[in-house]
């Protein structure tokens, strides 16, 4: 089988390889999945350059999530042969690969291979920071990096809600296409002051809560747009700089800086919230009340080309690695 692996830590475009490795044998309480579809998120760039929560295990395939059929099952497992599935694994951007069949998700029969291949890191990580985050109809939030495919489900999940989102982005171009999605303003942190044009937005209210990817400069400025009481959950640094945290601002409006990992708050659900969340966040990506955008496909053969489209600029959707191309 075909496999875009890493023997070393680095940038992923001058260490990942397509090799040929055997088909793998799942163990018991294991399935193998002949994967359709994989996504290429942050997460899976960060993993491959020893950023990120996890540590590869070298030589280590790459990829995180993805979509395919049950194609074999290990002892103590029973699942028929074809059964379309949604999982997350260390090494999604192979053709075959072994997975606990616990921690897999039946795909909706009506549910393509497009949104099923990314249908857990940022759906699963946009309801989960707003369930953490408590806000009310009419509130007001911040994104920054808007653009980004989690920001958009972020979006369409306050909009239902009736917060107010505010985002950052870097290109006016990026703006329409969030505005149309719902929020309310979308700021250029390269040529507006953020704070003046969040004062603006909100009447002076400021922001309640805020959703960073970015810290460094812009994840202060976002500080500073908090009111009193507000909250600031980080889930990226995608600047590779530590936020300036000004401790006055903290002591003084009571603010709260807190991390947020999707594996974490996943494993602290209760078994209740497990079989209520799940299905729902699956039935509106599938119903399409929440939308998932593709920009272009490869194939693994172009694993390359593929991370080069996923971190250009200007993006309007996902880029997915196709295992039939």
């Amino acid at each position: 089988m075909k496999a875009a692996q890493f023997e070393k830590i680095g940038l992923p475009t001058e260490v990942i390889k397509v090799v040929d490795l055997p088909i793998p044998e799942p163990a018991p309480g294991e399935v193998r999945i002949k994967v359709t579809k994989a996504n290429i998120i942050p997460a899976d760039i960060m993993f491959i350059q020893g950023m990120y929560g996890l540590r590869p295990e070298l030589p280590q395939i790459g990829g995180f999530e993805g979509t395919g059929t049950v194609d074999a099952c290990g002892e103590g497992v029973e699942m028929p042969t074809g059964t379309g599935v949604i999982f997350t694994a260390q090494g999604a951007w192979t053709e075959y690969v072994c997975v606990a069949a616990k921690t897999i998700i039946p795909k909706p029969p009506v549910m393509s291979d497009d949104i099923a291949c990314q249908a857990f890191v940022n759906p699963f990580t946009a309801y989960g920071m707003l369930m953490e985050a408590d806000l009310k109809t009419g509130d007001w939030l911040l994104l920054t990096a808007s653009a980004s495919a989690f920001s958009k489900f972020v979006i369409q999940l306050a909009v239902q809600r009736g917060i107010n989102v505010v985002g950052t982005v870097r290109r006016d171009e990026q703006k329409q296409a969030l505005l149309d999605l719902g929020a309310k303003v979308i700021i250029n942190e390269k040529t507006e002051n953020i704070y003046k044009a969040v004062k603006t937005a909100t009447d002076g209210a400021m922001i309640n809560a805020a959703f960073d990817a970015v810290g460094g400069e812009l994840g202060d400025k976002v500080l500073n747009v908090l009111q009193m009481n507000g909250k600031m959950f980080v889930y990226g640094l995608l600047s590779l700089q530590p936020i300036p945290l000004n401790s006055g601002l903290l002591i003084f409006k009571n603010l709260t800086v807190k991390g947020f990992w999707l594996s974490i708050w996943m494993a602290n659900l209760t078994k209740e919230q497990r079989m209520t969340i799940i299905p729902e966040v699956l039935t509106m990506l599938t119903k399409q009340e929440l939308k998932a955008d593709v920009d272009a496909y490869y194939g693994i053969d172009d694993i390359i080309k593929a991370i080069e489209h996923m971190e250009a600029p200007g993006r309007s959707g996902k880029i997915l690695l196709d295992m039939s191309k």
